[in-house]
């Protein structure tokens, strides 16, 4: 099958560095604030083993140096031993992304043995309660923990992803706590950023200024604390895109270092891009360079040809790459619009309007739908 003609062609455009390879989008967790598309469940017709080896292959040599295996739940798959074994065999530097789920010390030996480079482990919170009731699962919260030690026990450092929102934020410094306990070498503390299903749940998940502000605060005062003692634990806090006044480089820019393959083979050039009303090459029917270098859709966006005003005479266009375009289209409607986070916009209006309603909202935030989608919970501890 030939590529389809792009609507223009950037020839500067660089190779991929990044690769990340979502194997599945089945999970047994339920968060809310899940980066799978809505309609996750219609996408079933997963890679192969040799499809994904292929699909590793023709990344590398086209220059991919990272490979990510995320999901859903990467572990999962039954062959993810031997998708590690032949990225390792590429020369690739691995990094698992997984709740721990389906993690035992052999299958991390097992991993170990394949030549995984690195694991990132998520955690929903500090208490185990609201752990619970975030992932949909009574005994995540514990098998979290156990695994997280685990995987240092092995040999790896302890690298720990707490997405943060209305319902734990407020907990932070009980959360920082928790991976002090644990040993951890690094924590990331990533507040939601409003995709997929978090989009859909916005109204519950998003902070307050004051809230966002005090979590900054508990972040600044555990950073002396650590540094006091001698402690080196990482904490980075990721501020929500809301909250900002100009957008970010999504993904280093469109199409410009990162290739995300969907568990069905879809190419996209970030994981949310799915929510756009775009058709995605697949891997099943031309090749990475042909969709990197050739198709429409990593074309599209690329460079600076496509942007409005003011993107196209801000100064800052070669840092943010004109932002998020998934973020512009679930906003405005106009994927090609000017990212409302940023000041500039004529819709940032669009942001205010959500910030003054994360300010109306009570501690709790109200319902949230679950991933599944088959009930809701409601989180309230005002």
């Amino acid at each position: 099958m030939s590529a389809p003609q792009p609507t223009h062609r950037d020839l500067s455009a660089g190779a991929p560095l990044w690769l990340l390879a979502e194997l599945t989008y089945r999970c047994p967790l339920q968060c809310p604030y899940c980066s799978n598309p809505l309609d996750f469940a219609a996408h079933r017709n997963e890679l192969t083993t040799a499809e994904w080896v292929e699909t590793m292959r023709q990344a590398r040599a086209m220059g991919a140096v990272q490979l990510g295996f995320s999901g859903g739940e990467p572990l999962v798959r039954d062959d993810l031993e031997t998708l590690v074994a032949e990225a390792r065999q590429l020369g690739f530097y691995t990094n698992l992304i997984t709740s721990a789920l389906g993690l035992d010390e052999a299958r991390i030996t097992a991993l170990r043995d394949a030549g995984l480079d690195h694991i990132q482990i998520s955690l929903q919170a500090g208490d185990a309660e609201v752990a619970a009731a975030v992932a949909g699962s009574p005994k995540a919260h514990a098998r979290k923990l156990a695994m997280a030690r685990a995987v240092k026990a092995a040999g790896y450092p302890m690298v720990l992803n707490v997405v943060l929102h209305r319902h734990n934020i407020d907990d932070l410094d009980a959360i920082i706590a928790l991976c002090d306990d644990l040993g951890a070498d690094a924590v990331e503390l990533a507040n939601c950023q409003m995709y997929g299903w978090a989009q859909l749940n916005r109204a519950g998940l998003l902070p307050s200024r004051a809230q966002l502000e005090a979590a900054e605060a508990t972040t600044a005062r555990w950073r002396e604390r650590l540094a006091a003692r001698g402690r080196d634990m990482r904490l980075l806090f990721v501020v929500p895109d809301y909250y900002a006044e100009r957008p970010k480089a999504c993904m280093g820019g469109w199409g410009a270092i990162f290739m995300t393959v969907a568990p069905d083979g879809a190419v996209l050039p970030c994981h949310s891009a799915r929510e756009l009303p775009m058709t995605f090459p697949n891997v099943r029917d031309q090749s990475l360079a042909a969709i990197w270098y050739d198709s429409d859709a990593f074309n599209r966006f690329r460079g600076e040809a496509w942007m409005p005003r003011p993107c196209r005479d801000c100064d800052e266009r070669h840092q943010d790459y004109g932002g998020c375009r998934c973020q512009a289209y679930l906003l405005t409607g106009d994927p090609a619009a000017t990212d409302p986070v940023c000041a500039l916009s004529p819709q940032h209006a669009l942001i205010e309007d959500a910030r003054e309603e994360a300010e109306r909202a009570g501690r709790g935030g109200g319902e949230l739908v679950m991933r599944n989608r088959r009930e809701s919970q409601v989180f309230c501890r005002e």
